[in-house]
């Protein structure tokens, strides 16, 4: 059977991180206990492609839904290396949502785990025969319907992606990458599991997404890096009680804005800033702030390591962007759209504004309010509100006018003792 350990990209790094750390702990529980050295992690790769994979035809597409499983470097390694294509799925989809990703994406088997195994449910999709360079790996989103699609990665791309992480926010094998976030999810494939692969960046492997939880792992095995999300540092700034996290030295937040308030609320109980990290599922890492100064709301700071950002409106207060970058996807799958991904750029739907060491995220293309023509900003009105002293939360909408065609709306929560 042929194997593309030789020739594949990832599997070079894998090769590189296996010469110089193949005692090392790789994957950690929660409490600190090692569940994979990365020599491990090689012999239930090789076990995985000779035995489970043995029968798959290369180009096949091959659906992993195990959550936060410590055997999913194995599980992809021994993909790539019997040349399969990998599409990640996340713990929580329904058997309705799974059945359209699989049909869409033509997968002809899943991985998935059932009472304590790792099994192989074959069925679904044909047998998909590419007509462009093979991807490795299908990340899932959605298209303009809302139906799912695909959108196709090389080996070249994923590695790319994660040494621009790596380099910009300065983590190295000396750190421990805390793993809450899903792995199946773009950004904890990128943040956590190929630069395990490809830098020798060990990781907790953490499945309980409590708060208390999530606290008490990052204590108890003194991650350095926590690549979170905007509802865990809300939920953490609530907390009572909390542990010195002596070892943590990178507090990151991706997929979602995070607040300022929430920010520096984070900082004034935990004594770390988080750095806003923004990307897409379809090109990776865009920008990063890397001084998390936290003096402006929707700041995400300078353009990446090795990533091109250009403003299609320059003398706009807001304007869309395009993205060049070696970790920009071949394009979407089944259906191309080359205008808008493709030869290594990407055009987000979000708009983007200058501002001082970098730029903001403003809005969508999507959210815009068209009030007798004038497009309106919502996330600028929202700033506004949020200026106001008492105004703790505000959400601003467009609402259908017989006048004006649209009207903006908003909804306010204050503090308490304010008046109208």
């Amino acid at each position: 059977m042929m194997r593309k350990t030789d020739t594949d990209a990832l599997c070079a790094a894998w090769r590189e991180t296996l010469t110089q750390r193949s005692d090392d702990a790789a994957v950690l529980g929660s409490a600190g206990e090692v569940l994979r050295t990365f020599g491990q992690i090689e012999k239930e790769a090789e076990a995985i492609a000779d035995t489970q994979l043995a029968t798959f035809k290369p180009g096949a597409v091959l659906a992993i839904q195990i959550g936060n499983h410590p055997a999913w470097p194995a599980w992809l390694l021994a993909c790539v290396r019997r040349g399969l294509v990998v599409l990640p799925l996340e713990g929580t989809m329904g058997p309705h949502e799974r059945h359209a990703a699989l049909q869409v994406c033509r997968a002809t088997a899943v991985v998935i785990f059932r009472a304590g195994e790792i099994e192989v449910e074959r069925g679904g999709g044909a047998f998909t025969r590419w007509d462009y360079p093979q991807p490795a790996l299908l990340k899932l989103t959605s298209g303009t319907t809302a139906a799912p699609r695909a959108i196709r990665f090389r080996s070249e791309q994923l590695l790319a992606d994660c040494d621009q992480i790596c380099s910009t926010m300065g983590i190295s094998d000396h750190d421990l990458n805390f793993g809450v976030i899903p792995v199946s999810h773009s950004y904890g494939f990128s943040n956590l599991l190929t630069p395990l692969i490809a830098r020798g960046v060990p990781l907790v492997m953490s499945r309980d997404r409590m708060p208390r939880a999530v606290l008490d792992g990052l204590a108890r095995t003194n991650a350095t890096v926590f690549p979170g999300m905007p509802v865990f540092y809300q939920a953490l700034i609530q907390m009572e009680e909390v542990p010195r996290l002596t070892k943590l030295r990178l507090c990151i937040s991706a997929g979602a804005p995070l607040s300022l308030r929430t920010a520096l609320k984070f900082r004034e109980k935990f004594g770390h800033s988080i750095h806003s990290f923004y990307g897409s599922s379809e090109c990776g890492g865009i920008c990063y702030d890397a001084a998390a100064t936290l003096v402006e709301q929707a700041f995400v700071g300078e353009p990446m390591d090795g990533v091109q950002l250009k403003l299609l409106e320059p003398n706009g207060a807001s304007s869309r962007i395009r993205v060049r970058s070696a970790a920009a996807s071949d394009g979407y799958f089944p259906e191309p759209d080359e205008e808008r991904l493709g030869h290594g750029s990407f055009m987000p739907d979000d708009l983007l504004a200058r501002a001082a060491g970098g730029y903001r995220v403003v809005g969508r293309i999507s959210d815009l309010i068209n009030v007798a023509g004038k497009k309106v900003n919502p996330a600028e009105v929202e700033a506004a509100l949020l200026a106001c002293k008492g105004v703790r939360e505000a959400i601003v909408f467009g609402r259908s006018s017989s006048l004006r065609n649209e009207e903006v709306a908003a909804c306010v929560v204050a503090e308490t003792g304010v008046a109208e």
